[in-house]
């Protein structure tokens, strides 16, 4: 997933699916400088953790 769209999803008041390893999960922050994002899995919100933007996939 490319930088700005991750943080429109951010930003976005709806909900948008988007996946982590086929886990669907909610991205909290953006990093720009470091092309990750800051996510946790929708079922687990104590599970953080900052993944690649590359491996996100938007459904």
């Amino acid at each position: 997933m490319q930088k700005q769209r991750a943080q429109e999803i951010v930003e976005s008041p709806e909900i948008i699916n988007v996946t982590f390893n086929g886990t669907p999960i909610y991205i909290q922050h953006v990093n720009e400088d470091e092309a990750t994002a800051r996510v946790y899995p929708l079922d687990e919100p104590n599970k953080e953790q900052d993944v690649p933007l590359e491996n996100l996939q938007e459904h």
